[in-house]
């Protein structure tokens, strides 16, 4: 486990200071590093060194963070589920979220676009939670299904919306948000993301035990007196408040909770006292790359990043169906 920690994070840090050099401005390692640590020393301008810390970096930092949340996420509620396909999309989040984003953005209030995506999560959230309660106690079957049905109302509210109302620039802007981007971020965003991670993620991973245990079921888990209504909707809150927080900053980016925990699961098992943690790595070092590629592979031009995660992450997703079906 710790040589998989160590590499992990080594890598994360190697690729955020790589990522810092990767752009039109043409700067070097050494000159990213100086930026960070020497502002105002170095030979760089000040507009270089704006560059690096005012554009780049925050933008890298909040790739991390989304990346983070997301895989933790997808860990958690697979669990929860007992369902290996499952992701933070799976309770209707994300078509909340860009319900409440695209009224916004049609309504040009954009300034509040993160809390308008947040709020739609979260009200997402509660109608699926609520529609499992409804139909008796809260299994991972009903949540699922519930989750399938809120989504698919809110997914069909946005689009109607959007063909109502939306035109010209407006609709492009709405576009490029459904597919998940992290271009226009800065500290603002850094301030969402990060804050948001440090108090709902981290206690999440310490709850690798209760996660083992809802892993063998309903009756396992009480039998090992673990109260499992309360338990779950704790943590399924959780997770949404988790996924909102990050969805908000940053679209609708698909797949990063779904593979990344598998990838993980191959290196280390299904200990989600070590899943959970190195997950959350995974997730920030594999977002930090696709968001590299997505701002610089077609230079000058610019692709939301949730185009590459589908890219890489829907033939994963047909493997992991093939492999399903072979152990079936």
């Amino acid at each position: 486990m710790w040589l998989v920690t160590a590499g992990l994070a080594a890598a994360l840090a190697a690729a955020v200071l790589w990522a810092l050099t990767v752009g039109p401005a043409g700067l070097g390692v050494r000159e990213a590093w100086l930026a960070l640590t020497a502002p105002g020393s170095s030979s760089l301008t000040p507009v270089q060194e704006a560059i690096v810390r005012d554009l780049r970096l925050p933008r890298i930092l909040t790739a991390a963070a989304v990346g983070a949340g997301l895989a933790l996420s997808g860990a958690v509620i697979q669990a929860l589920t007992r369902n290996p396909l499952a992701d933070p999309y799976l309770l209707g989040l994300s078509s909340g979220a860009g319900l409440g984003a695209v009224t916004v953005l049609l309504l040009g209030a954009a300034v509040v676009l993160p809390v308008a995506a947040f709020a739609g999560a979260m009200l997402a959230m509660v109608l699926t939670l609520g529609l499992a309660g409804s139909l008796g106690t809260i299994t991972p079957t009903r949540t699922v299904l519930a989750g399938l049905a809120v989504s698919s109302l809110a997914a069909a509210a946005t689009s109607f919306v959007v063909f109502w109302t939306a035109q010209g620039d407006s609709y492009r802007e709405v576009l490029g948000w459904l597919m998940g981007s992290l271009a226009g971020t800065g500290w603002n965003t850094v301030a969402i993301a990060l804050p948001v991670l440090a108090v709902v993620g981290l206690p999440l991973m310490l709850c690798g035990r209760i996660l083992d245990a809802f892993a063998f079921g309903d009756t396992a888990a009480a039998a090992l007196g673990i109260h499992v209504p309360a338990v779950r909707w704790v943590l399924l809150g959780a997770t949404a408040v988790l996924t909102g927080a990050m969805v908000s900053v940053s679209g609708s980016i698909g797949f990063v909770g779904l593979v990344l925990p598998h990838a993980v699961r191959l290196l280390t098992g299904s200990r989600h006292r070590v899943l959970l943690p190195l997950s959350a790595l995974a997730g920030a070092l594999f977002l930090v790359l696709a968001d590299t590629a997505a701002r610089s592979v077609f230079d000058p031009r610019e692709i939301p990043v949730g185009i590459v995660t589908a890219l890489i992450g829907a033939p994963v997703f047909i493997m992991l169906l093939l492999r399903r079906r072979r152990i079936g």
